[in-house]
């Protein structure tokens, strides 16, 4: 064979790999520019609000979280998970379920909470919000 002619179906190779590449990240990439809503689990307990909230994957810095007396409003970001460099480049997309960018979710409560001492962990992947009822 040419090495020429080689060179030039190396080079196209790679280049049609970089644009279906590309083609099937904006075919999928309509989920992420607008704001995602992380699921939730909400409980009333006997002193408090209790809200657990799924972020896997967030790093606890991305995470604002704003207490009202009547509403929580959990706002932050979420990195695309891809392949690391360790794994090799990604050859082809076949799947993109798990949601990534900027996400919000605000939660209205059925009773006013004491704000001060309100208080939020990260524990495998999930946001426990603890939300201490106002005594009446």
């Amino acid at each position: 064979m040419d090495p020429i002619r080689n060179i030039k179906l190396r080079w196209l190779h790679g280049a049609l790999h970089d644009l279906t590449s590309e083609l099937s990240r904006l075919q999928f990439s309509r989920f992420a520019p607008r704001a995602w809503e992380p699921a939730i689990n909400a409980y009333r307990c006997e002193k408090c609000i209790r809200i657990c909230v799924d972020l896997a994957g967030v790093d606890r810095a991305l995470i604002d979280l704003s207490v009202e007396p009547r509403r929580v409003i959990i706002r932050g970001t979420r990195e695309l998970p891809e392949p690391t460099g360790d794994e090799g480049c990604p050859l082809q997309l076949l799947a993109m379920e798990i949601d990534y960018g900027p996400f919000i979710r605000e939660v209205s409560l059925p009773a006013d909470v004491e704000i001060e001492q309100a208080h939020a962990e990260q524990r495998n992947g999930l946001l426990w919000i603890s939300l201490p009822l106002k005594e009446s």
